[in-house]
């Protein structure tokens, strides 16, 4: 059976009795309150600074001087393409510049497309391209969410393919067409070189170390179509190496008008002077605008009359005419009117306002 032993705490041997202040009924019990302020997070607590850091920074000013000339060069390269396309696509011939007989010479060649695409739109496309992102940097607002970074890497590819394009097209310049001289190729070219080396400043050697890959790809690829498709395609015999162009009469159809004929008559009074090549296609034209009878009566020089030939190099013994050379031509036609030089197709009103042939005075009688 068990027992229960129950321990109780000894009496001790003396009492204190506490002494409590009297109450007072009608007083009553006032309570303080601390109001502390608390923030209520639903997850662990983040470091708000590297969110700051996360914001794109504005471009610097040497940037911005970049991507401003980059758009400037881009749009001039982007006029001069589209001239080109349009000249391509509507058969027509660029203006004839002295010593390199008819543009057309090359730009007509099959090295002037590249997988049956004409090459200046691909060029339009190209410094579109440049134009458009250079300018938007410019101003820190890129489409479709592209940050700098992003839009740096387009221009530094997309200048690059040009470099690399242009740089195969004067080695075919120089060897399918030895001798040629094609100023818009060359101006092309210079274009392209300039935006080339501006993006490489701006990027700077230890950036340039980190994307030498990427360049070296993309050059690879542009040369490799480039030779694919001049490769595939069977180039004609464009390359002038053996060419004779006999001179020939050209023969204008259509009839003069009284206009014409009063003007023909005032720029042969005041001894103006029309300077033209056999083969130039805009020299005709100009001589079509007055009309068989009116071109008669102007002063025109033939600047090639001993025909146009080219044998071991571009124009090696053909001789432009000494008084086309002694005149300081730039291109054909070309007009010297009262000791001034005018290059290109002129209309009547600028041949009139030259000369100071007088339209509203003019009468048919």
């Amino acid at each position: 059976m068990v027992s229960f032993l129950s321990i109780s705490a000894p009496t001790p041997f003396f009492s204190v009795r506490s002494l409590s202040p009297p109450r007072t009924p009608s007083t009553p019990h006032f309570k303080r309150t601390v109001i502390l302020p608390v923030k209520c997070l639903s997850g662990p607590t983040r470091n708000t600074e590297p969110e700051a850091a996360e914001k794109p920074s504005p471009p610097t000013q040497s940037s911005i001087s970049t991507y401003n000339l980059c758009a400037g060069i881009g749009s001039l390269g982007f006029l001069e393409t589209g001239y080109l396309t349009y000249l391509k696509l509507t058969n027509s011939d660029a203006f004839c510049p002295i010593g390199g007989g008819n543009c057309a010479d090359i730009l007509n060649s099959d090295y002037a497309s590249v997988f049956g695409v004409p090459l200046p739109l691909i060029g339009m496309v190209a410094y579109g391209l440049v134009a458009a992102i250079g300018l938007q940097l410019g101003r820190n607002n890129l489409p479709f969410g592209l940050g700098e970074t992003n839009g740096r890497l387009i221009l530094l590819g997309t200048t690059t393919s040009m470099a690399t394009a242009s740089a195969y097209f004067l080695y075919l310049l120089s060897t399918k067409f030895s001798g040629a001289s094609c100023l818009y190729c060359l101006l092309s070219a210079t274009l392209s070189f300039t935006l080339f080396f501006a993006i490489l400043k701006d990027f700077g050697w230890q950036e340039i170390q980190r994307e030498v890959g990427l360049q070296l790809f993309i050059a690879g690829i542009v040369f490799a179509a480039l030779n694919t498709s001049y490769s595939t395609s069977q180039p004609v015999s464009t390359s002038l190496t053996d060419f004779n162009l006999p001179y020939y009469e050209t023969k204008i159809t259509t009839k003069s008008g009284p206009l014409a004929i009063s003007l023909a008559k005032h720029l042969h009074s005041i001894g103006a002077k029309m300077y033209g090549a056999f083969w130039c296609s805009h020299c005709l034209e100009q001589k079509e605008m007055f009309g068989e009878e009116a071109a008669k009566i102007l002063d025109y020089v033939e600047c090639f009359p001993d025909g146009f030939m080219k044998g071991d190099g571009f124009m090696k013994g053909t001789k432009m005419a000494k008084a086309c050379a002694d005149a300081g031509l730039e291109g054909f036609p070309s007009w010297v009117i009262n000791g001034k030089v005018l290059s290109g197709e002129k209309d009547f009103s600028e041949l009139a306002q030259a000369s100071g042939f007088v339209l509203e005075d003019f009468s048919p009688s």
